[in-house]
């Protein structure tokens, strides 16, 4: 129903519910699609009557794939959007109490690895009248306290939704997060759920589809200069690739940087394959769980140059890899630029890098060491080799090595948690794009719903799920 409103123009009445999934059909990306994929859902009382009878409503124009855990349906969300390089997303809603906190893991895994996703979490009635509810959660102390609380440490953005009208402005702040390429990661809507089902006049203009482009922040010029410099006074530096690198979309321009300038890529979990492994300025993984060629470019370094990355104490040994060596940090998020006392480049990584290539220009390091690589990957197939004897128990690494001969350079191999990440990432072989790792939160339980998540997002390709 229309009608016209006193400040608003033209206004439609829909309960809270309906305008929430309205809106988020119609957030698209610079190429044409929505944002929001669609919406993982268990429903129960704190949900159903608000939101279910939303997503049924709109049906296609927001597709809703019901889960069986909360928790399940959110790594497979947070998969997603890593899949997507963090262009598109997905939402998760479930009923309040454990349904809620179900997700809470899964938000603190999206908060670390700096991913999108939407959690809409049912929450207890805002009018207060019918409490305590079902599997609500009573402070003593604090009305307002609910469960959904726990969400606050672990969300880039949270909001309780207590009227309708919150919606106008927490929606489009939640994007604003989903989208931020420094701030990007998950956001909590806690919505009341009486809230859900309350009518409202809502301006049409609210509904008009919108286009959310990814800034790409260009460096400051004393900044790019004093990189520059630092890069040219050196003379074996090692580049650092993160997960920022990927989400960039800087790869193409990362392995032209490392080329033209003769300088040695290592690689994050979060960062590998961006280079393909066959890449010959790619020297392996850094760190504790590295390859020895990596170490050993790492431990000669005079000059780290991380792009990208958070710097994980996996990657830099607890701050002992790099021995003396200055450190620069190419980052989007200005605390990730600064770490461990690293002179900071603020900036989107492409961008950076095209930028400092050209201020660069002829500048040759003599930093590779192709011998040091050829002994690594000898080393690697020797040990991911097939068992000698037939009645030979394999190895980890055999049963690696052999999983890799039977996959193709379009698979991508995914795993989480436990002694095979650290495996995967040492013998693991990936073309450009063949690898998806959540050591970030390093949480057991993301990979077999992590890998539906990452199969939605990339279909055309195999996935290979390691768990163990």
């Amino acid at each position: 129903m229309k009608k016209k409103g006193l400040e608003m123009g033209e206004t439609v009445r829909l309960t809270a519910a309906q305008a929430m999934t309205r809106w988020l059909s119609v957030q698209m990306t610079g190429e044409g699609e929505r944002f929001i994929e669609g919406v993982w859902a268990i429903f129960g009382h704190g949900n159903v009557a608000g939101i279910g009878e939303a997503l049924h409503r709109i049906g296609d124009a927001l597709p809703t794939w019901r889960g069986q855990n909360e928790q399940t349906m959110a790594h497979a969300a947070i998969a997603y959007a890593k899949g997507k390089s963090r262009r598109r997303a997905m939402a998760v809603t479930s009923s309040i109490g454990p349904g809620a906190t179900n997700m809470v893991t899964a938000a603190a895994l999206a908060h670390v690895n700096r991913l999108p996703v939407l959690f809409i979490a049912g929450d207890v009635f805002a009018n207060r009248r019918p409490d305590p509810v079902l599997q609500q959660v009573e402070d003593f102390d604090d009305g307002t306290v609910s469960a959904n609380d726990c969400f606050c440490p672990v969300v880039r953005y949270f909001d309780r939704i207590t009227r309708p009208e919150h919606l106008l402005t927490a929606l489009p702040r939640a994007l604003r997060v989903m989208t931020d390429p420094a701030n990007c990661g998950p956001v909590c809507l806690s919505f009341c759920q009486d809230v859900q089902t309350e009518a409202y006049d809502w301006p049409e203009t609210f509904f008009a589809p919108r286009v959310w482009h990814i800034r790409r922040p260009e460096p400051d010029a004393r900044e790019l200069e004093e990189v520059a410099g630092l890069i040219r006074a050196a003379k074996v530096p090692v580049i650092v690739c993160g997960g920022g690198v990927i989400y960039s979309g800087a790869e193409a321009v990362l392995a032209e940087f490392a080329e033209r300038h003769n300088i040695p890529v290592i690689e994050t979990q979060a960062g590998k394959s961006a280079l393909a492994q066959a890449h010959e300025m790619n020297y392996g993984a850094a760190g504790v769980d590295g390859s020895a060629a990596a170490n050993r470019m790492a431990a000669k370094a005079d000059l780290v140059i991380g792009v990208g990355t958070r710097l994980q104490d996996f990657t830099t040994g607890s701050r002992t890899l790099f021995g003396e060596a200055k450190l620069i940090g190419i980052n989007v998020q200005p605390h990730d630029a600064a770490k461990h006392g690293a002179v900071s480049l603020v900036a989107d990584a492409k961008v950076a890098l095209e930028k400092l290539t050209a201020e660069l220009g002829d500048y040759r390091a003599d930093a590779a060491d192709p011998q040091a690589r050829a002994e690594w990957l000898a080393a690697v197939d020797a040990h991911c080799a097939a068992p000698a004897g037939e009645n030979e128990l394999p190895t980890d690494a055999q049963v690696i090595g052999a999983v890799q001969r039977a996959s193709t350079p379009a698979s991508i191999a995914m795993c989480a948690a436990g002694t095979m990440p650290g495996a995967l990432k040492l013998l693991w072989q990936p073309a450009q794009g063949g690898y998806h790792m959540e050591y970030g939160y390093s949480c057991m339980g993301y990979e077999i719903a992590g890998a539906m998540g990452l199969k939605l997002a990339q279909p055309d390709r195999e996935v290979l799920c390691f768990v163990g």
